[in-house]
């Protein structure tokens, strides 16, 4: 039945979804068009309670809940009773024209009226890996008067704020966590360097360098490095990136009323594609770097390369800045024994590496797409270019790179990935800020933080130069303190703290630091050696470890916590100290991990497991041993806790000592097998290549 009322084209679709009508008007064509539900609804999900809205009117006592009985009445008599009604289930229809307002996207350039006033010099250093694009930018933030480095990782900024001072240039280190004065009296220096979402965009500078620009298009942060680029105040802005970022920032500018300079780089030392995987790891020679996607990958091939009477060093991303750097010195040393790295793609950024040889050990990394969906794909051309790059530095010994894979089948997909030339990027990140979040909810008083993200993205209008962040970290950090009482202003903040949502430990201290917050009981250093039940022992198996992670992780969280709450999170530096001490234990327990994965097999293989992830997760205090002494200690009482050795101890058939001599026995068979394994296998390998190529005897 058409609709005779002049309503807008929300409420129409509306009142035609109640009314049971199958088509519905579009005000684009002005004509009848099928029912498009997901193009009219402003929530997608809220379909199932749009058709219980006519059972939910008949239940009103008004003179038209019953047409049948009023033969004279017309369907559309009851469109006042149904918005009312829907107004009440979907209050944002009353307040609609507002919210579209508040949530309008469409020209970021005008949220920085500071840097709109005057016009910047934007200059593009374009180049691949080790191609000294970023060497040039901070040679003009070094002679300028003053400046601000914008980079990605915690570990770059500390690097620029380390070369800063040291060539006489005063220049202070900002952070999500840290905060360093060059100036013991506390007085800020000209200079900072800092990650990209700490900058200052009201603060003026000569020069600005803003690092890894293609991570504009990234899903989760690229706000930050959009932010960075229309909001920063200096007269010169120096972006260093891949070539794939050049026409964004060029139209991003072009909008702001600034012209884009490009200077092209080449690499500076080549880089050659093998035509031969490796196949074994008996192949392995210094200078070799193993990339692996996953943790299980990364202590796998730890364990094969010991075998092989090899050391190596461990890099991967949840390792703590200080144990990175360490196991890359390690590494980086000539006179080091370890001359073999196993890491994954946290090498790509951040660290200075002396690697002859990058080899995949697979080509396929589990990402999150843009809708927070996670997906198994081979690695993109940006990635693979990145991660190759780290062979054959200018700064390091070996002054060609090469690059293979482990496998024979993945290196024709690894040269396809290498040859297609990287996709222009499209567009750049954008994020809501506190204020627009806080004027949504004087609208919608009664809706969750995690609800008002959702309406805020359904109802935000972007061009096509731009596009919404995933915000599935924010919720999820939303959802899980909702029930503790904080203002919103409060609320934001708390859910803008990065945690790892995979570590329930982390999870669980965010919401014990809100609901702390909540009674306004500052968050002390003696409660936080509580909570994390201080002193904590060294790890005994990689169970362990991971837990040790997990505590640094809280750490950083009460850290950056800090510097936003000052009053409840008072003991900053105690707690930095103590973090540091934690970064100590961690940097043994991987010096020494192919030990922990030792024992976490034999526990494993013995059923013997003593349930680390029980005892460190409630991160019990104990003393801190010799390692050595640790480690035998609690491997003999784990074995004496169970019960085929708890038994044989009560029938005086074993004693402790004779358990530590049976596991210590035990290891040493279990490595000696492997080792003779993989001599064999070696050998069949070297029979097969003499049959397959009969010209080599």
């Amino acid at each position: 039945m058409p609709l005779n009322l002049s309503v807008s084209a929300p409420e129409r679709c509306y009142w035609q979804i109640l009314t049971g009508e199958e088509t519905v008007w579009d005000p684009k064509t002005g004509s009848e068009e099928p029912l498009v539900l997901r193009s009219f609804l402003f929530l997608p999900g809220n379909l199932p309670q749009l058709k219980t809205v006519r059972n939910s009117l008949c239940v009103h006592s008004d003179p038209f809940a019953d047409l049948d009985s009023c033969p004279t009445a017309h369907v559309d008599d009851l469109f006042p009773f149904f918005m009312r009604h829907a107004k009440q289930m979907f209050p944002m229809l009353a307040c609609k024209d507002d919210l579209r307002k508040i949530s309008d996207l469409r020209l970021p350039p005008n949220w920085y009226p500071e840097a709109r006033s005057f016009r910047r010099k934007v200059v593009f250093h374009a180049g691949p890996t080790n191609s000294g694009k970023t060497y040039h930018a901070i040679q003009s933030y070094l002679a300028a008067k003053s400046g601000v480095y914008c980079g990605p990782l915690k570990l770059l900024a500390h690097e620029i704020f380390e070369k800063s001072n040291d060539a006489g240039v005063s220049c202070d280190l900002v952070t999500g966590e840290e905060r360093v004065m060059a100036d013991p009296d506390g007085k800020p220096a000209a200079h900072v360097a800092c990650t990209v979402e700490m900058c200052s965009v009201t603060s003026p500078y000569d020069v600005a360098v803003i690092d890894e620009i293609q991570m504009i298009k990234d899903p989760a942060r690229g706000w930050a490095w959009t932010r960075a680029l229309l909001g920063l105040c200096a007269q010169e802005i120096h972006l260093c990136g891949e070539a794939a970022a050049i026409d964004i920032v060029t139209e991003l500018m072009y909008t702001t009323g600034e012209e884009v300079e490009v200077r092209n780089y080449e690499r500076l030392t080549p880089i050659i594609v093998l035509d031969r995987a490796l196949e074994s790891l008996d192949n392995l020679r210094p200078g070799d770097c193993i990339v692996c996607f996953s943790k299980n990958d990364i202590y796998s091939v730890s364990r094969q390369i010991e075998i092989r009477g090899l050391e190596s060093a461990v890099i991967y991303g949840s390792l703590p800045p200080g144990t990175k750097l360490a196991q890359a010195k390690k590494f980086n040393d000539p006179d080091d024994p370890c001359k073999i790295l196993v890491a994954t793609d946290a090498i790509g950024m951040g660290l200075n590496l002396s690697i002859k040889r990058i080899i995949f050990n697979s080509l396929i990394k589990p990402s999150i797409n843009e809708k927070g969906e996670k997906e198994m794909e081979p690695i993109s051309t940006s990635q693979a270019l990145q991660i190759s790059g780290r062979a054959g530095r200018f700064s390091s010994k070996f002054k060609e790179g090469e690059v293979t894979t482990m496998y024979p089948e993945d290196l024709k997909l690894l040269k396809e990935i290498l040859n297609k030339p990287v996709e222009p990027i499209g567009a750049a990140g954008l994020h809501p800020t506190a204020d627009q979040i806080e004027m949504f909810a004087y609208h919608l008083p009664d809706t969750t933080l995690a609800n008002l993200i959702d309406i805020f993205v359904d109802f935000s209008q972007v061009d096509g130069q731009y596009f919404v962040c995933n915000m599935d970290d924010f919720k999820f950090s939303a959802d899980l303190i909702q029930h503790i009482p904080l203002s919103l202003r409060v609320r934001y903040v708390f859910c803008t703290a990065p945690i790892n949502k995979k570590q329930p430990f982390v999870c669980s201290s965010l919401l014990q630091f809100a609901r702390q917050f909540s009674r306004n009981e500052p968050l002390t250093f003696a409660w936080i050696r509580r909570y994390t039940r201080w002193p904590l022992q060294p790890p005994k198996n990689i169970k362990d470890l991971v837990e040790l992670e997990a505590v640094h992780d809280v750490l950083d969280l009460y850290l950056w916590l800090s510097y936003r709450f000052v009053d409840m999170f008072p003991d900053a530096s105690l707690v930095r100290d103590l973090q540091k001490e934690l970064d100590g234990i961690i940097q043994k327990g991987v010096h020494n991990i192919t030990t922990l994965i030792r024992m976490s097999e034999a526990q494993r293989m013995l059923n013997l497991d003593s349930s680390p992830a029980g005892k460190q997760g409630q991160l019990p205090g104990a003393a801190k041993p010799s390692s050595g002494e640790a480690v035998e200690a609690a491997m003999a009482e784990s074995l004496a806790s169970k019960s085929l050795a708890s038994k044989l101890v009560r029938q005086g058939r074993l004693t402790p000592h004779m358990l530590k001599q049976l596991r210590k026995e035990w290891l040493k068979q279990q490595t000696e097998e492997e080792r003779a394994r993989a001599e064999d296998g070696s050998h069949s390998e070297r029979t097969r290549r003499k049959k397959n190529n009969p010209k080599a005897h």
